[in-house]
């Protein structure tokens, strides 16, 4: 095994720089024997790292290879398999674990050992040794255990110390001078020996050769030693005189360090000091500006100011920990509180008064506005509360019940004063609106609060009696000459107690005018006062998209209007501006009541007026949303708005039901039905107003909605006409649609001016062909038998030897049609169509240059079938298409 460790040594774990301390045989447990080493090296070199090798001999050569290497560090237990019990099993944890049987048990407990006192040495006992005798633990350690754990020699743990170079030359140097040292070992030992004994003795001579040496040396030594008690005699001394100066400078340093602590504490005292009378002292001048101070003048507005602003520096400085508890603070503190009290007191019963003021001064200016429709101008008010608008952010932020109760009481003067200004101003549109009609004298003098309720009473129950007013008169129509179409029109455009054609372009433009004036008028009113609110309150005004938008308005139905002012905006609106909207809607509650009173009346004069409104309102809505869509001014109009666009609504349903219950009579002629006539009108009016506004698809949804009910009730009326031919109300009618469209150019009705103009020409062709009949029946009659028979297969030509279509038969009965009956048809028909048409449309020579081409057209198909079944027989008619011609010309011009 020597021999083993010494070649393992060689070959393997020198050129690693790592020294072999132990080596076990092993192979293992369970499987074929194949044995192995392991080995327990530590390295050379700083610092030393212990591993375990497994190595193995090669199958090819008698050399070794080195196989696995485990660090000794992550070795976790060792165990013996049977710490009693002789056994060669043993396992090794590391990663896993491994189970070895060794050669023998000697090797084993050999390794063992090697191992445990690695352990002991450099990895301070982390390995657990299960299963292993005591008593092997005790051998591996005898009585120098502590030496060898603490740190003694690396030769007392090794086994084997190899050679180094210089001994290795000094052995071969002394080999090379003795011949005989390898061949006879014991005459080389004997001579090493003798040379040995020589050496020993000569080094006892030489000791006892310096015992003089040694006995001087030692004489100076006592020397010394006496030396060196006189000096430690001196050093006492100094000892001593120095102990008493140290205690002097002790009681120096602590009275330094007292005298710099008391200098420290006075810095400190004088900077809290400092401190204190740098943000605790109230000037005298404020004092006096807060207990005495004019806030009537700009001066003195000013001075409060600053005196305001520097008590609240002084409430709100913050404190270093245990100012609060001094006295003095205390009482500065409570001296602020009282001074703080005292002004917003005064700075509140102040401002109470000048709201009160500005009541009575606006409402003594009321009588100069009281016949012009403009509302008077809050600016110099205004202007003038403006300038406390820093004292009541003061007064927002130390005394907020204060600020709350002037907000109210601001509220509580300004929404009575606007009030009696806002329903004066009302009160002339009313007037001015309404000007001499029966209708506005009713309502113009009618009290305030009857007013409102009948006119809520009427726009909801109005609709039945209006109809049932115009359904009267409608049965009492007669379709006569072209001179009653307007009175037709006017009577079926009856709105209630008035009529639309009663009303001439000049006074729709008048309400328009007076419409546009009072938004124009509450528009500025309301901004300005939200801008006010919003600076001299010190509420924040912030952009969103908040707010009731055209598009919601335009879908909105009846059930939106009982909506608060606040409807469409988030819950998560900043209070601030909740605070705005919840002042101008206190501020200006009249404001919707009014003008939806005001739309009623417009309303009640002219239905059309609400053309005018819708126009008009959603200019201002569109307005009002882009400067704030959340604003009071956006949500109030777009409120309105919906009232608007419901009367809107009601005025194209009440045309439509309207149209549902015409009745035409059943002596006259039908002409140009009252709802054609009026859509006409209706779509001109509307063109006019809707140019460029906002809000043209609530016009093109109208449209659609009135055209087909027009269209409808053409085709209704048609069916029921008993004096007039189906055909001739739908082509005049038709054509009067088509014409108005043409000229009014209506982009969303494109496809009904097509469909009217093709109704238009499929009835006036019907008409024609009915009207003009068979103008030569019996010829008609003769020529339908010929083509019955070239339909049964009788060749053309042929058909002049059938005995019923001869050429006699075909003579005979051309005689019967002369030129001169044939021209007495055409004037009679001439005649009838005459009676049928109506003046106004102009449709008669139209119609008759119809028929004019119809008769020529079958004329020519006869004159064709002579030509094909009779040929060579030189039948003809006994007029010529220039005949036709000319009869039509004459008829023409002798009517």
């Amino acid at each position: 095994m020597t021999a083993i460790k010494h070649a393992l040594q060689r070959d393997i774990f020198t050129p690693n720089d790592e020294r072999l301390l132990s080596i076990v045989n092993v192979c293992k447990a369970g499987k074929k024997k194949r044995n192995c080493f392991l080995c327990a090296t530590v390295t050379t070199e700083r610092p030393v790292q212990v591993n375990v090798v497994k190595v193995k001999k090669s199958d090819k050569g008698d050399f070794y290879k080195r196989q696995t290497a485990w660090a000794l560090r992550d070795l976790a237990v060792v165990d013996a398999k049977d710490a009693v019990k002789e056994s060669p099993e043993f396992d090794l944890h590391f990663d896993k674990v491994y189970k070895w049987v060794a050669s023998s048990t000697v090797e084993k407990n050999t390794f063992i050992s090697c191992i445990w006192k690695l352990n002991q040495r450099y990895l301070r006992k982390k390995i657990d040794f299960i299963n292993v005798s005591s008593q092997l633990l005790e051998e591996s350690v005898p009585s120098g255990e502590n030496q060898s754990v603490a740190g003694g020699d690396e030769e007392a743990v090794d086994e084997y110390q190899e050679l180094n170079a210089r001994e290795e030359q000094d052995i071969e140097i002394m080999m090379e001078g003795c011949e005989y040292a390898i061949a006879n070992a014991e005459a080389f030992a004997e001579k090493l020996s003798r040379e040995l004994q020589v050496l020993d003795g000569a080094n006892i001579q030489s000791i006892m050769a310096s015992e003089k040496q040694v006995n001087i040396l030692m004489k100076l030594l006592d020397e010394a030693l006496k030396e060196v008690d006189q000096i430690e005699l001196k050093l006492s001394s100094y000892e001593e005189m120095l102990q008493s100066v140290k205690e002097q400078m002790d009681q120096i340093s602590e009275s330094n360090h007292l005298i710099h602590l008391s200098n420290t504490n006075n810095v400190k005292l004088l900077s809290e000091i400092e401190f204190l009378v740098n943000h605790m002292d109230l000037a005298k001048g404020h004092i006096k500006a807060l207990q005495e101070g004019d806030l009537t003048s700009s001066r003195g507005i000013e001075a409060c100011t600053n005196a305001a602003d520097a008590l609240l520096q002084c409430m709100n400085v913050a404190l270093r920990p245990g100012h609060d508890m001094l006295h003095a603070v205390k009482q500065q503190q409570q001296r602020f509180s009282d001074l703080r009290e005292q002004f917003a007191r005064r700075l509140a019963s102040h401002l109470n008064s000048v709201f009160v003021q500005q009541g009575h001064d606006q409402s003594s200016t009321l009588a100069q506005h009281s016949a012009e429709l403009t509302l008077p101008n809050h600016h110099p008010f205004h202007r003038d509360l403006l300038r406390y608008a820093k004292l009541m952010e003061w007064l927002k932020n130390t005394d907020y019940g204060k600020y709350e109760g002037l907000t109210k009481n601001y509220m509580d003067y300004l929404s009575r004063l606007y009030e009696r200004e806002i329903k004066d101003f009302f009160e002339v549109a009313k007037i001015k609106m309404t000007g001499t009609t029966r209708e506005g004298k009713k309502f113009a003098t009618l009290p305030r609060k009857e007013s409102a309720v009948k006119q809520e009473t009427e726009s909801l129950h109005g609709s039945s009696g209006k109809l049932t007013g115009s359904t009267s008169s409608l049965n009492k129509l007669s379709v006569q000459s072209s001179g009653n179409r307007r009175s037709q029109s006017s009577s079926l455009l009856d709105m209630g107690n008035m009529s639309a054609s009663d009303l001439d372009v000049a006074d729709r433009t008048k309400f328009d005018k007076i419409f546009e004036q009072v938004l124009s008028e509450l528009e500025p009113l309301c901004l300005a006062e939200q801008d006010f609110i919003s600076k001299f309150f010190k509420l924040q005004q912030h952009q969103s998209t908040s707010g009731m938008t055209m598009n919601e308005v335009e879908e909105m139905d009846g059930v939106a209007l009982s909506r608060s002012h606040t409807a469409g905006v988030p819950q998560t609106v900043s209070s601030e501006k909740d605070m705005i909207r919840q002042m101008m809607t206190k501020i200006f509650r009249c404001i919707e009541p009014e003008l939806n009173n005001l739309i009623a009346l417009g309303d009640k004069i002219d239905s059309f007026n609400s053309l005018y409104m819708l126009v008009k309102m959603s200019h201002h809505v569109w307005t009002a949303q882009n400067v704030d869509p959340a604003s009071f001014l956006s949500t109030t109009l777009g409120n309105v708005l919906v009232t608007v666009k419901r009367n809107f609504d009601k005025c194209i349903s009440n045309q439509m039901k309207q149209m549902d219950e015409v009745k035409i009579s059943k002596k006259s002629k039908v002409g140009i039905l009252p709802f054609v006539a009026e859509f006409e009108e209706f779509a001109a009016l509307a063109e006019s107003i809707f140019k460029n506004a906002e809000r043209r698809g609530d016009l093109d949804k109208a449209y659609i909605k009135l055209i087909r009910a027009v269209f409808d009730s053409v085709e209704k009326v048609a069916n029921e006409s008993q004096k007039t031919p189906r055909d001739v109300v739908m082509m005049e009618n038709f054509h009067h649609i088509f014409a108005t469209l043409s000229r009014l150019k209506i982009s969303c009705l494109e496809a009904e001016k097509k469909e009217a103009k093709q109704k238009y020409t499929d009835h006036l062709q019907s008409y024609v062909i009915y009207s003009l009949g068979q103008p030569l029946e019996k010829l008609n009659h003769f020529f339908e038998g010929v083509e019955a028979r070239v339909a049964q297969g009788i060749r053309e030509e042929e058909v002049s030897y059938q005995l019923a279509f001869n050429k006699q038969e075909l003579r005979k009965v051309i005689k019967e049609y002369p030129g001169k009956e044939v021209k007495k048809g055409l004037d009679n028909l001439y005649k009838k169509v005459d009676k049928h048409l109506c003046e106004e449309e102009n449709l008669l020579q139209v119609v008759w240059h119809s028929m004019q081409d119809e008769f020529i057209r079958q004329y020519k198909h006869f004159e064709g079938l002579i030509a094909r079944c009779y040929p060579g027989s030189g039948i003809t008619m006994e007029f010529t298409i220039q005949d036709i011609l000319d009869y039509c010309s004459s008829i023409a011009q002798s009517h």
